[in-house]
C-alpha cells in the first residue's frame, strides 16, 4: 500500500484558495457559435461589427419631421416601414410616417408619436411645439464598429448573447470546456436503484458533484471504485487525463484511505491536505502537470462544501473568468450561531427575506453525513472560527444553494 505524510499543517480557507487559483490556468480558446455560447466564458474581448444602431432610426411609431416645423399642419409625403430605406430625403414643412426601427429619412431632426398627433388623410397636425433630436435612436449611440461590446473573462448570460448578436458577432472566442474525470470511492457503494446487502449505502456523492460540476465544465466520466489498490490505480490514472479529476472519499489517514498514496504513486504532486475548515477538513489537492486533482472527504456535505469552495472557483479560473473565487453574499443571522475555536464552519441555512434583507436560519443537524437534512438549506453560512456564537442579527457571509 501506498503512504503519504500524515501529518500536515491546516490552511486557512483563503490560503488554500489562493494555492488553487495560482494553478488554474487559462484553457485555450476556441471559437464557439453564439447559439451555444450561453454559459460559457469569453477569452478575448468581444468587439462589434457594426455600427450600432447602423442608421438613425426611430423609437417609436410616429412622424419624422423636422422640429422647426412644430407645432403645425404638414403634408405626409411617405410612409418609412421597418427594414426599408426611406424613399427620399425629407423637406422643409413636410413629414413622413415612420415605424419603431425605421431609418429616420436626412432632412429630419425628430420623430412626435403617433398618439400626440391628428391624422386626416395625407395631413397630420401636430399640437404642441418637438424638440431636436426627439425619438431618434442616434447612428452608434450603443457601439461604434470594433468598439467593445463583452470583454474577456465575462460569463456569457442571455442577456450579453442579445449584445453579441446585435452587433454582429456570429462566433465569439471562449475558453474551451474543462474536461473533468469523478471518482468516488467506497467498497459499501451502491448505485440507487440496486438492492442493499448488509452495511452497504447507495452512493450519493458522485452524481452530487456531477450534477453541480457539469454547469462548469464537461464531465467526462463518473466511476465508483472498491477499496483496493488495483482499481484505485487504475480509475485514478484513468481521471489523470482530464484537465481536472475529482474524487471524494478514501483522501484521510484510515487503511482504506487509499487515494492520496496512489495519486502520488502516479506522479501527482500534492500541494495541501487539511483545510481549516469544517465540514471537509481532510481535503486535498495536488497536481499533475496541468491537471487538477482535488480529493474531497466521504461525507456528502463535506464533499459538497469542498465543491463549491474550491472545484467550482477552479473550473472558472481555467475559463479564464474574472473574479473566479465563491460569490458570497450578505445576509443577517436569524438566530445565533456557535463558533468553533479552531476551524471556520459552513453551516447549512434556510434563507428568508424581511423586506430587502437576507435573514439566515441554520437548520438542525449540521452533521456532515447528514445530506438529506442539508437538502432543505438554500445557503451556506459561513461562521468565521472564534470562542463563543454569533449572535442572531449579526451580519455574515453566504454561499446561494439554489444551485447546488
Amino acid at each position: 500500500m501506498c503512504t503519504v505524510n500524515a501529518v500536515a499543517a491546516l490552511l486557512s480557507v483563503d490560503e488554500a484558495l489562493a494555492r488553487v487559483l495560482e494553478r488554474a490556468r487559462p484553457l485555450s480558446a476556441e471559437a464557439v457559435p453564439l447559439e451555444r455560447a450561453s454559459g460559457r466564458t469569453l477569452a478575448e474581448d468581444a468587439t462589434a461589427v457594426i455600427d450600432l444602431p447602423r442608421f438613425p432610426s426611430s423609437a417609436m411609431d410616429g412622424f419624422a419631421l423636422r422640429a422647426a416645423d412644430t407645432p403645425g399642419e404638414l403634408p405626409v409625403v411617405a410612409r418609412v416601414a421597418a427594414g426599408r430605406p426611406a424613399p427620399r430625403s425629407l423637406e422643409a414643412g413636410e413629414a413622413m410616417g415612420i415605424a419603431t426601427g425605421g431609418v429616420v429619412p436626412e432632412g429630419a431632426d425628430a420623430v412626435v408619436p403617433i398618439e400626440r398627433v391628428t391624422e386626416s388623410g395625407d395631413t397630420v397636425t401636430v399640437p404642441d411645439a418637438v424638440a431636436r433630436g426627439a425619438n431618434i435612436r442616434p447612428l452608434a449611440a450603443d457601439v461604434r464598429a470594433g468598439g467593445s461590446v463583452v470583454p474577456a473573462g465575462t460569463l456569457l448570460t442571455p442577456s450579453r448573447i442579445a449584445a453579441l448578436a446585435a452587433a454582429g458577432v456570429a462566433e465569439p472566442r471562449c475558453a474551451a470546456l474543462p474536461r473533468i474525470a469523478i471518482v468516488t470511492t467506497g467498497t459499501e457503494l451502491r448505485p440507487p436503484g440496486e438492492p442493499l446487502g448488509d452495511g452497504e449505502i447507495y452512493e450519493s456523492n458522485g452524481v452530487m458533484l456531477a450534477a453541480l460540476l457539469e454547469r462548469h465544465g464537461l464531465v467526462l466520466e463518473r466511476e465508483t471504485v472498491a477499496d483496493d489498490e488495483a482499481s484505485h490505480r487504475e480509475a485514478l490514472a484513468r481521471g489523470l487525463e482530464a484537465d481536472v479529476l475529482v474524487t471524494s472519499g478514501g483522501v484521510s489517514v484510515g487503511p482504506h484511505d487509499l487515494v492520496r498514496g496512489i495519486l502520488a504513486e502516479l506522479g501527482a504532486e500534492e500541494v495541501f491536505w487539511g483545510v481549516a475548515m469544517r465540514p471537509g477538513k481532510p481535503i486535498s489537492f495536488a497536481t499533475r502537470g496541468q491537471t487538477l486533482v482535488f480529493g474531497l472527504p466521504g461525507n456528502p456535505v463535506s464533499s459538497l462544501v469542498g465543491a463549491l469552495l474550491f472545484v467550482v472557483p477552479a473550473l472558472r479560473a481555467l475559463q479564464g473568468a474574472s473574479g473566479p473565487a465563491p460569490r458570497f453574499e450578505r445576509g443577517m443571522l436569524g438566530s445565533a450561531a456557535r463558533r468553533n475555536p479552531n476551524r471556520d464552519d459552513f453551516q447549512r441555512a434556510r434563507l428568508e427575506l424581511d423586506g430587502d434583507r437576507a435573514v439566515l436560519l441554520p437548520i438542525e443537524g449540521q452533521e456532515s453525513h447528514m445530506i438529506v437534512r442539508a437538502a432543505a438549506a438554500d445557503a451556506l453560512v459561513h461562521v468565521p472560527r472564534g470562542k463563543g456564537e454569533l449572535a442572531a442579527g449579526t451580519e455574515a457571509r453566504y454561499l446561494s444553494l439554489g444551485d447546488a
